[in-house]
């Protein structure tokens, strides 16, 4: 995007917003072409961004219902570090996530479980990979 903002300051920048613009497209290349136009119409960057987050945000919890939970959610990975995606999320399911400040290690940890599950099943040896 065109906002020059560093990845570390979306969320926070995001929830500084008053009043959010409406993202509509569910198209990476459109939302783009959309926030530009915004820009391009004086609305504050804050605006901007939590209308993307809003956006993002809509959508994973239309496929989480969809899909169901029980009465515990925990967010992982490199965005559950933004600030602004924990609280919009949080704010549509309107319950608490659990979230880790390692959240971004959750994947690189599965993978290792998931390779030593393999290991183990085809009894390898540790060292004659």
């Amino acid at each position: 995007m065109a906002l020059d903002i560093p990845l570390n300051e979306l969320g926070p920048t995001a929830l500084k917003s008053e009043k959010p613009v409406k993202i509509s497209t569910t198209c990476t290349v459109f939302a783009e072409s959309e926030v530009l136009s915004w820009l391009g119409k004086g609305k504050k960057i804050e605006d901007i961004l939590l209308g993307v987050h809003q956006s993002i945000s809509s959508r994973s919890l239309a496929l989480l219902r969809r899909v169901g939970f029980n009465d515990e959610i925990t967010f992982t990975g490199g965005v559950a570090k933004n600030i602004g995606m924990v609280e919009v999320l949080t704010a549509g399911l309107g319950m608490k996530m659990n979230v880790s400040d390692e959240s971004h290690y959750m994947g690189a940890l599965g993978a290792a479980l998931f390779a030593m599950d393999h290991i183990m099943e085809s009894r390898i040896p540790v060292g004659e990979t």
